[in-house]
């Protein structure tokens, strides 16, 4: 026997089993993103290596550590999978000069890659439910979608969620700020971990995120971004909490939030669990102003999240949602007659809509009514070969309840109906 190949680790297959209550968070962003005004964009999986390096960051973990990136042996190009979708969004918006005719509302969906390690909710294929909203400037469009995810988790049935929102200012304030920063961890150096000191002076705001409890006091009592923004930064986070105040939308300041890329500016944000440990944030994202002209376009303001559909599909199963992809119909039948009304029959279902399964391959009536139940059918239709000579059908429901009744082929559509 020939040796068996298993899946690479970190990428996963998503059995059939999983796959109705995946469509229904899918469906559910759908829905709700459209609700909004967002349209949709797809976007290659593929992209040009510099994209990410000058987009994300040189320095971030994504570009220093979690990329797949590659030189392409046919003509030498350096490509990446897409680590996530800003930057690939924001290329599509400047090459096609999207925002020519005025600001965009987008979002894309679809598997994302990056080196790391495996854990609960976390994998190296992973899926992301992204928004870009390109030329609002005002605090508007930041809290729309901070309101628009809270709906998406209430229509997915999804409770006990935070959301937490910071600001980071604009560039100026944030090189001021990042020098303050520096001399203090500086100063603090001996408690500093390999990471924080690895990051000190290429990301030091990141430093701010660490998890690391020997180093939280003095994380705590280091100088906040908040005490030295100016006027314009002060107006836009006083706005957005206005509108967040207005929309009854709950949320908590903090100052340690920076998230992870350098593109962001002002707002940031994060919806967290936690459901999930260590693996808290389920949603995340922000403004950044200049990443379009970074990226070769004019200067465009524009805000976006990405939402990690992987910990969003845990705290769904967390909280008992269910969903169901069984066929409207499946379809009895034995003896050779049956065998020949039974595709016919249900063709004809198929064609007025109805999902229908017929049974293939033999078996008793009893075998075939616990495939049946098990399909998650509605209903059973029921052809014998006296109901085939008789151009009738049994019609048993297998859900609600009800009473077996037989009526004639030609009426089975109103009475499934009915």
């Amino acid at each position: 026997m020939a040796d068996k190949f298993q899946s690479i680790k970190g990428f996963y297959d998503i059995l059939p089993d999983n796959t109705a209550l995946w469509q229904k968070l899918e469906d559910t962003a759908r829905r709700v993103l459209a609700q909004y005004g967002y349209r949709n964009i797809r976007l290659p999986i593929v992209e040009p290596t510099g994209l990410f390096v000058r987009g994300v960051g040189e320095h971030t973990d994504i570009v220093e550590k979690e990329m797949y990136a590659w030189t392409d042996a046919l003509n030498g190009d350096k490509l990446a999978l897409r680590p996530e979708g800003t930057a690939g969004c924001v290329r599509a918006v400047v090459e096609h000069s999207l925002t020519y005719n005025g600001p965009q509302r987008l979002w894309y969906m679809g598997p994302m890659f990056r080196h790391e390690n495996v854990q609960k909710g976390r994998q190296r294929q992973f899926h992301q439910v992204g928004a870009e909203a390109f030329g609002y400037d005002g605090p508007d469009v930041d809290a729309e979608q901070m309101v628009m995810l809270a709906r998406l988790w209430r229509e997915l049935g999804i409770a006990d969620v935070e959301l937490q929102i910071n600001t980071i200012g604009d560039v100026a304030e944030r090189a001021a700020y990042r020098q303050s920063l520096i001399a203090y961890f500086e100063a603090h150096a001996d408690l500093l971990d390999e990471d924080a000191k690895r990051r000190l002076h290429a990301n030091p705001l990141r430093i701010l995120d660490s998890k690391n409890p020997r180093m939280q006091d003095m994380i705590n009592a280091a100088p906040k971004l908040f005490d030295v923004l100016g006027d314009d930064s002060r107006q836009h986070y006083q706005g957005l909490c206005r509108l967040l105040d207005e929309a009854g939308v709950a949320y908590t300041l903090n100052t340690r939030l920076v998230r992870g890329l350098d593109y962001y500016n002002r707002t940031v944000f994060e919806w967290v669990t936690t459901k999930l440990g260590a693996q808290g944030t389920i949603a995340g994202g922000g403004r950044y102003d200049s990443l379009v002209e970074t990226l070769g376009g004019k200067p465009t303001p524009a805000c976006g999240f990405g939402m990690g559909m992987e910990r969003v599909f845990l705290l769904m199963q967390e909280y008992g949602v269910t969903a169901q992809d069984g066929p409207d119909v499946y379809l009895v039948n034995a003896g050779e007659a049956a065998g020949r009304v039974a595709p016919r029959l249900a063709e004809q279902l198929r064609n007025a809509g109805l999902a229908v399964t017929v049974h293939a391959g033999g078996g008793s009536f009893k075998s075939q009514m616990k495939k049946a139940d098990g399909s998650g059918a509605r209903f059973a239709l029921i052809i014998g070969d006296n109901e085939a000579a008789d151009a009738t059908v049994v019609i048993k429901p297998l859900r609600d309840g009800g009473e077996q009744r037989t009526v004639a082929q030609a009426d089975v559509l109103a009475a499934l109906k009915g």
